[in-house]
């Protein structure tokens, strides 16, 4: 966790959603914090509650099957979580804005987009359509649309995906929010498209301030933008450290399983397999005994069919895992 003051602090958030065989809870007791001004990823596999947690942050989580049924989300000194539909809607593009992951499904094929990217200053700041449209044109040449006058009255299908995601890009920050979540904004992007659009998140970070939750299950992109990393498995945090000593020293089985799935352009690796984890990410409804990834890793023992507590395994590193039981006390004992 965090050492210093938090623009957001998530602690024990438990979502749930309720179906035909009883109710399934899809976030554990998720917890972490937000530095100002920070970059924080939030990684792991499809299924693993990325995304999830991101709904749950912007109250968006489906109803009435789906709901946040317990935990706190603390935003710069207010508690969000226990704000009703109305309330949320005065914070969501203020206060905390997400860039979805992909714009195209997220855009009205029959709006224009200056419409649609300048929609939060009508509904936060009441600006008449001149005021929105000089803003709008403002924010398209910072986020790097080229020719911004002529885009303003494109409609969706008439820009690129990467025009369309710095249009996103530019719809979540053009109240200047205090955080901003982007959830796998170079997904089906070119890697040149992809490079400059985590160039430019980086840059507004670096000129608005924002903190921003990055969610991605690309590690590369991890490395080259996060200040601290969640890795997520099947609705858990399972490690939690920041970038550089996430990279050093993994101490979840399932993050060294990440990193060695990173594909590596030698000669020796070229003519084997790609590594990869065995098996798939437990279904929620039937999860295992104990620790969730015992039955994927190589490392399980006995003690897995317990559940394992997250452990510090350095400072500012904790893992879930029985591998590093212990090593909690055996630290406070030398710092005595």
């Amino acid at each position: 966790m965090a050492d210093y003051d938090p623009i957001l602090s998530v602690r024990n958030l438990r979502t749930e959603f309720s179906g035909g065989r009883g109710d399934v809870r899809v976030l554990d007791d998720v917890s972490f914090d937000v530095g100002r001004g920070k970059i924080i990823g939030l990684v792991g596999e499809s299924g693993s509650g990325k995304s999830m947690t991101a709904l749950s942050l912007m109250g968006l989580v489906p109803k009435p099957q789906g709901r946040v049924n317990a935990g706190s989300i603390l935003l710069d000194g207010t508690e969000i979580s226990k704000l009703d539909a109305a309330g949320m809607r005065r914070i969501r593009g203020r206060d905390i804005a997400m860039v979805f992951q992909e714009p195209m499904t997220s855009l009205n094929p029959v709006r224009r987009v200056w419409e649609q990217v300048g929609e939060p200053l009508a509904i936060h700041k009441g600006l008449g359509r001149s005021a929105i449209r000089k803003r709008v044109l403002e924010m398209f040449e910072m986020v790097g649309i080229p020719e911004p006058q002529t885009r303003l009255d494109a409609y969706p299908h008439q820009l690129s995906g990467g025009l369309r995601q710095r249009a996103m890009i530019a719809m979540g920050l053009i109240c200047e929010p205090k955080l901003l979540i982007a959830d796998e904004p170079t997904t089906a992007l070119d890697v040149t498209t992809q490079a400059q659009i985590l160039r430019l998140m980086r840059d507004l970070r670096d000129r608005v301030g924002t903190s921003i939750i990055l969610i991605t299950h690309d590690l590369g992109i991890i490395a080259e933008m996060c200040d601290e990393v969640n890795v997520m498995y099947a609705g858990q945090m399972v490690e939690q450290a920041n970038v550089f000593d996430l990279f050093e020293n993994p101490s979840h089985p399932y993050t060294r399983g990440l990193l060695a799935s990173i594909p590596r352009a030698t000669e020796a690796r070229v003519a084997r397999r790609m590594p990869s984890i065995p098996g798939m990410v437990p279904n929620l409804a039937k999860l295992p005994p104990g620790c969730r990834f015992a039955p994927r890793c190589r490392d399980a023992m006995p003690t897995c069919q317990r559940p394992p507590d997250l452990e510090t395994v350095g400072t500012g590193h904790v893992a879930r895992c029985w591998l590093h039981a212990g090593q909690t006390a055996l630290q406070s004992e030398a710092t005595r």
